[in-house]
Protein backbone atom coordinates (compact mmCIF):
# COMPACT_ATOMS: atom_id res chain seq x y z
CA UNK A 1 0.00 0.00 0.00
CA UNK A 2 1.59 3.25 -1.08
CA UNK A 3 2.33 5.38 1.66
CA UNK A 4 0.81 9.00 1.68
CA UNK A 5 2.89 12.01 1.51
CA UNK A 6 2.87 14.50 4.85
CA UNK A 7 2.20 17.61 3.78
CA UNK A 8 4.13 21.13 5.41
CA UNK A 9 3.10 20.95 9.02
CA UNK A 10 2.58 24.75 9.57
CA UNK A 11 1.77 24.11 13.42
CA UNK A 12 5.09 23.01 13.86
CA UNK A 13 7.44 25.38 15.74
CA UNK A 14 10.22 24.47 13.12
CA UNK A 15 8.20 26.24 10.55
CA UNK A 16 6.83 29.35 12.85
CA UNK A 17 10.72 29.91 13.24
CA UNK A 18 11.34 29.72 9.49
CA UNK A 19 8.54 31.32 8.53
CA UNK A 20 9.32 34.42 10.98
CA UNK A 21 13.24 34.79 10.18
CA UNK A 22 11.81 35.05 6.56
CA UNK A 23 9.51 38.10 7.32
CA UNK A 24 12.33 39.51 9.35
CA UNK A 25 14.64 39.39 6.67
CA UNK A 26 11.67 40.77 3.84
CA UNK A 27 10.93 43.43 6.27
CA UNK A 28 14.00 44.76 7.36
CA UNK A 29 15.23 44.93 3.37
CA UNK A 30 12.22 46.78 2.71
CA UNK A 31 12.94 49.17 5.79
CA UNK A 32 16.56 49.45 4.38
CA UNK A 33 15.65 50.15 0.76
CA UNK A 34 13.19 52.94 1.98
CA UNK A 35 15.52 54.64 4.32
CA UNK A 36 18.16 54.51 1.98
CA UNK A 37 15.58 56.33 -0.87
CA UNK A 38 14.81 58.70 1.67
CA UNK A 39 18.02 59.41 2.78
CA UNK A 40 19.00 61.77 0.45
CA UNK A 41 16.17 64.02 0.72
CA UNK A 42 16.13 63.82 4.38
CA UNK A 43 19.89 65.38 4.34
CA UNK A 44 18.50 68.13 2.34
CA UNK A 45 15.73 68.83 5.15
CA UNK A 46 18.20 68.44 7.78
CA UNK A 47 20.68 71.16 6.26
CA UNK A 48 18.30 73.35 5.51
CA UNK A 49 17.06 73.69 8.49
CA UNK A 50 20.78 74.47 10.13
CA UNK A 51 20.83 77.02 7.53
CA UNK A 52 17.31 78.60 8.94
CA UNK A 53 18.64 78.46 12.54
CA UNK A 54 22.10 80.09 11.39
CA UNK A 55 20.33 82.87 9.32
CA UNK A 56 17.42 83.28 12.82
CA UNK A 57 20.90 84.18 14.76
CA UNK A 58 21.16 86.64 12.33
CA UNK A 59 17.54 88.09 12.91
CA UNK A 60 16.57 86.75 9.42
CA UNK A 61 13.52 84.76 10.18
CA UNK A 62 10.28 83.70 8.47
CA UNK A 63 11.86 82.50 5.31
CA UNK A 64 10.85 80.24 3.20
CA UNK A 65 12.82 77.20 1.33
CA UNK A 66 13.92 79.00 -1.38
CA UNK A 67 14.42 82.02 0.39
CA UNK A 68 16.53 80.50 3.35
CA UNK A 69 18.93 78.77 0.75
CA UNK A 70 19.17 82.35 -1.46
CA UNK A 71 19.92 84.01 1.72
CA UNK A 72 22.33 81.46 3.62
CA UNK A 73 24.54 81.97 0.20
CA UNK A 74 24.35 85.38 0.05
CA UNK A 75 25.31 85.76 3.94
CA UNK A 76 27.25 83.64 4.93
CA UNK A 77 31.13 83.93 3.49
CA UNK A 78 32.77 81.33 4.66
CA UNK A 79 32.13 78.45 6.94
CA UNK A 80 35.55 78.06 8.88
CA UNK A 81 36.87 75.76 11.34
CA UNK A 82 38.98 76.79 14.25
CA UNK A 83 40.77 75.02 17.08
CA UNK A 84 40.84 76.75 20.33
CA UNK A 85 44.55 78.36 19.62
CA UNK A 86 42.44 79.98 17.04
CA UNK A 87 44.27 78.16 14.24
CA UNK A 88 42.05 78.27 10.94
CA UNK A 89 42.03 73.82 10.12
CA UNK A 90 39.72 74.91 6.96
CA UNK A 91 39.01 78.13 5.49
CA UNK A 92 35.30 77.04 4.55
CA UNK A 93 33.82 78.72 1.54
CA UNK A 94 31.00 81.14 0.69
CA UNK A 95 27.41 79.96 1.67
CA UNK A 96 29.56 76.68 2.86
CA UNK A 97 28.36 73.57 3.51
CA UNK A 98 31.39 71.41 3.40
CA UNK A 99 33.33 72.28 6.65
CA UNK A 100 32.16 74.64 9.70
CA UNK A 101 29.18 73.65 8.21
CA UNK A 102 29.22 69.50 8.91
CA UNK A 103 30.35 70.15 12.36
CA UNK A 104 27.82 68.95 15.48
CA UNK A 105 28.77 68.77 19.08
CA UNK A 106 30.94 65.46 19.31
CA UNK A 107 33.60 67.96 17.06
CA UNK A 108 33.15 70.66 19.62
CA UNK A 109 34.14 68.59 22.52
CA UNK A 110 37.07 67.16 20.41
CA UNK A 111 37.78 71.15 20.01
CA UNK A 112 36.92 71.55 16.17
CA UNK A 113 34.90 74.78 16.29
CA UNK A 114 32.32 76.00 13.70
CA UNK A 115 32.70 80.01 12.82
CA UNK A 116 30.24 81.24 10.47
CA UNK A 117 31.58 84.63 8.84
CA UNK A 118 28.67 86.46 7.30
CA UNK A 119 28.03 89.56 5.80
CA UNK A 120 24.72 91.27 6.66
CA UNK A 121 23.51 94.76 5.76
CA UNK A 122 27.27 95.14 4.37
CA UNK A 123 28.56 94.62 8.07
CA UNK A 124 30.81 91.75 9.70
CA UNK A 125 28.87 89.09 11.79
CA UNK A 126 30.20 85.50 13.36
CA UNK A 127 27.83 83.04 14.61
CA UNK A 128 28.95 80.89 16.77
CA UNK A 129 26.92 77.24 17.11
CA UNK A 130 26.22 76.35 21.02
CA UNK A 131 25.23 73.05 22.73
CA UNK A 132 24.36 72.08 26.38
CA UNK A 133 22.19 70.10 28.18
CA UNK A 134 18.56 71.04 29.62
CA UNK A 135 16.28 69.35 31.71
CA UNK A 136 15.18 66.34 29.90
CA UNK A 137 17.69 67.19 27.10
CA UNK A 138 20.16 68.09 24.23
CA UNK A 139 20.00 71.92 23.73
CA UNK A 140 22.03 74.17 21.78
CA UNK A 141 21.78 76.96 19.41
CA UNK A 142 23.33 79.91 17.28
CA UNK A 143 24.84 83.22 18.72
CA UNK A 144 26.18 85.91 16.33
CA UNK A 145 28.31 88.77 17.22
CA UNK A 146 29.19 91.71 15.80
CA UNK A 147 32.54 92.71 14.41
CA UNK A 148 34.17 93.23 18.09
CA UNK A 149 33.38 89.86 18.59
CA UNK A 150 31.86 90.80 21.88
CA UNK A 151 28.67 92.25 21.18
CA UNK A 152 25.61 89.78 20.77
CA UNK A 153 23.45 90.73 17.10
CA UNK A 154 21.29 88.04 17.77
CA UNK A 155 20.36 84.44 18.96
CA UNK A 156 18.41 81.49 18.36
CA UNK A 157 18.13 78.53 20.86
CA UNK A 158 16.40 74.68 20.87
CA UNK A 159 15.91 71.84 22.37
CA UNK A 160 15.82 67.94 22.23
CA UNK A 161 12.35 67.67 24.80
CA UNK A 162 11.76 70.63 27.08
CA UNK A 163 8.50 71.12 28.83
CA UNK A 164 6.08 73.03 26.25
CA UNK A 165 5.40 76.44 28.01
CA UNK A 166 8.28 76.31 30.43
CA UNK A 167 11.56 75.45 29.11
CA UNK A 168 10.35 75.12 25.09
CA UNK A 169 10.22 78.87 25.46
CA UNK A 170 14.12 79.10 25.17
CA UNK A 171 13.07 78.26 20.84
CA UNK A 172 9.77 79.06 20.80
CA UNK A 173 9.89 82.73 22.67
CA UNK A 174 11.67 85.10 20.06
CA UNK A 175 11.02 87.93 22.55
CA UNK A 176 12.86 85.72 24.75
CA UNK A 177 15.97 85.43 22.30
CA UNK A 178 15.92 88.79 21.72
CA UNK A 179 17.00 90.05 24.96
CA UNK A 180 20.25 88.98 24.27
CA UNK A 181 20.51 91.33 21.58
CA UNK A 182 23.01 93.99 22.53
CA UNK A 183 24.44 92.13 25.29
CA UNK A 184 28.38 91.73 26.35
CA UNK A 185 30.13 88.74 26.30
CA UNK A 186 33.42 89.86 28.64
CA UNK A 187 33.08 91.90 31.32
CA UNK A 188 34.77 95.28 30.86
CA UNK A 189 38.55 94.59 31.48
CA UNK A 190 37.75 91.57 29.03
CA UNK A 191 38.92 89.37 31.24
CA UNK A 192 35.50 87.12 31.77
CA UNK A 193 32.95 85.97 30.11
CA UNK A 194 29.77 87.42 31.76
CA UNK A 195 27.30 86.60 29.43
CA UNK A 196 24.62 84.84 31.51
CA UNK A 197 20.83 83.88 32.02
CA UNK A 198 19.40 84.70 35.54
CA UNK A 199 16.38 84.84 37.62
CA UNK A 200 15.10 88.12 37.23
CA UNK A 201 15.79 88.95 41.12
CA UNK A 202 19.70 88.13 40.57
CA UNK A 203 20.29 90.35 37.69
CA UNK A 204 22.58 92.53 38.50
CA UNK A 205 23.95 93.69 35.11
CA UNK A 206 22.09 94.05 32.49
CA UNK A 207 24.54 94.48 30.03
CA UNK A 208 25.48 90.98 30.47
CA UNK A 209 22.73 89.25 31.73
CA UNK A 210 19.18 87.87 30.39
CA UNK A 211 16.16 87.35 32.50
CA UNK A 212 15.58 83.43 33.05
CA UNK A 213 12.33 82.00 31.42
CA UNK A 214 9.94 82.04 34.39
CA UNK A 215 9.05 78.47 35.71
CA UNK A 216 11.71 77.07 33.61
CA UNK A 217 14.74 77.43 36.04
CA UNK A 218 16.81 74.08 35.36
CA UNK A 219 16.60 74.84 31.51
CA UNK A 220 17.55 78.78 31.66
CA UNK A 221 20.90 77.23 33.87
CA UNK A 222 21.38 74.91 30.84
CA UNK A 223 21.21 77.69 28.53
CA UNK A 224 23.62 79.91 31.03
CA UNK A 225 25.99 77.08 31.48
CA UNK A 226 26.22 76.40 27.71
CA UNK A 227 26.87 79.65 27.13
CA UNK A 228 29.59 80.24 29.34
CA UNK A 229 31.41 76.59 28.41
CA UNK A 230 30.97 77.46 24.68
CA UNK A 231 32.04 80.92 24.31
CA UNK A 232 34.77 79.77 26.72
CA UNK A 233 36.12 77.22 24.27
CA UNK A 234 36.63 79.97 21.58
CA UNK A 235 37.33 82.68 24.25
CA UNK A 236 41.10 82.54 21.96
CA UNK A 237 39.09 83.56 18.34
CA UNK A 238 37.15 85.81 20.04
CA UNK A 239 40.36 88.08 21.72
CA UNK A 240 42.58 87.63 18.84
Amino acid sequence: MEEKKQGLNTNSNTYIIIYSAILVVIVAFLLAFIYSALKPQQDVNVALDKKKQILAALNLRNLDNDEATALYSDVVVADMIVDTDANVVENGEKGGEKAGFKLNSADYKEGRLAVYDCMVDGQRKYVIPVYGMGLWGAIWGYVALDADKNTIYGAYFNHDSETAGLGAEIKDSKAWQDQFKGKKLFSADGNAIVIAVKKKSDVKNPDSECDAVTGATLTSDGVSLMLQDCFGKYVTFLKK
